[in-house]
């Protein structure tokens, strides 16, 4: 189930009829990039900006670094938008058809619009930048075959923007150069975030190193920088919490004298809230250490609003918090 799960969501069109013929193809339709480049039928007549269009934010980002003034992004989903829960809208569907290509995230993030994709990649570049992301990386989860959370580590979400250089360059050959040298300096600026990402979560103390957060986002944080991530919903947000899960962490909080929790940006606080009563009524004060931006960025224009502002908002606040 879990192969015919990922290859209904990656877009490798093998045996289609000639009508049919797809623009963009991934040698393999596992769900994973295995090596091979990417393939795109030279289709682009010459005319900047390329067109492109993204999903959320984090991947409008990639592909605004890579692509740079060669390219005009427009994203659908905005700040404080909830992917898991995305449903298309007519007007996303005319901007996805005008599109020249299309990124998205991937892995089951935007899970109602798997159709959509699999029907746009018969008529344009349509790839999910998990692509290079390799099998051994990703997370499994019992209620899903994979947690598509994986921006937050910054080392794989590095990785990520290899799928948009080599579609750009694959589309546009005549600018591969541009996009090789883009995406080489953008990817440099997230190894350093990266690193600072590992020091800055270091300071706290170990025993005090504990994320608790409205929903199951941050696994990839808390195996990448030594973090201990406890959630109230699961991977995606249309799993509801019961009493049963918040009453074990109301259990946790109050063993591990846990001082400060977090909300999130697109996701409901209303949990949270629960969490708080309860360490309140068992003696125990818990605050909420801030606001974490999870499955969608900050407002266009602030820090917060690019997906290295978004990381180091997040890591700061995470360590202001626990510190």
């Amino acid at each position: 189930m879990r192969l015919a799960l990922i290859a209904l969501l990656t877009i490798g069109f093998i045996g289609c009829s000639n009508s049919e013929k797809p623009v963009a193809q991934i040698e393999k339709a596992d769900g994973h990039k295995h090596g091979g480049p990417i393939a795109v039928e030279k289709v682009f007549a010459g005319k900047y900006p390329i067109n492109i269009v993204c999903t959320t934010g984090m991947v409008a980002d990639l592909a605004r670094n890579i692509g740079g003034d060669k390219v005009k992004v427009k994203q659908l989903m905005g700040a404080g938008v909830d992917p898991h829960l995305y449903k298309a809208s007519p007007g996303d569907v005319n901007l996805l058809s005008g599109a020249d290509a299309i990124f998205y995230s991937g892995l089951h993030l935007e899970g109602k619009m798997a159709d959509l994709f699999v029907r746009m990649a018969r008529k344009k570049p349509t790839f999910a930048v998990t692509e290079y992301i390799p099998e051994g990386s990703v997370l499994d989860n019992k209620e899903a075959a994979f947690d598509p959370h994986l921006w937050f580590d910054v080392s794989l979400w590095r990785e990520a923007g290899g799928v948009v250089r080599d579609a750009l360059k694959a589309y546009d050959p005549s600018n591969a150069g541009v996009y090789q040298s883009r995406a080489e300096a953008y990817q440099a600026e997230l190894a350093k975030l990266h690193e600072y990402a590992k020091v800055q979560i270091g300071t706290i103390p170990k025993q005090q190193r504990v994320m608790v957060t409205a929903h199951d986002a941050f696994r990839y944080f808390g195996r990448s920088y030594d973090i201990e991530v406890k959630a109230i919903q699961g991977i995606s947000t249309e799993s509801e919490a019961g009493v049963k899960e918040v009453n074990a962490l109301v259990d946790f909080l109050v063993e591990r004298r846990i001082k400060a929790v977090f909300v999130e940006s697109s996701v409901s606080d209303k949990n949270v809230k629960a969490l708080l009563e309860g360490c309140k009524a068992r003696g125990h004060t818990v605050v909420i250490g801030g606001e974490l931006f999870s499955d969608a960025m900050g407002k266009e224009g602030t820090p917060e609003g690019t997906y290295i502002g978004m990381v180091r908002y997040n890591v700061d606040t995470v360590v202001k918090a626990l510190k």
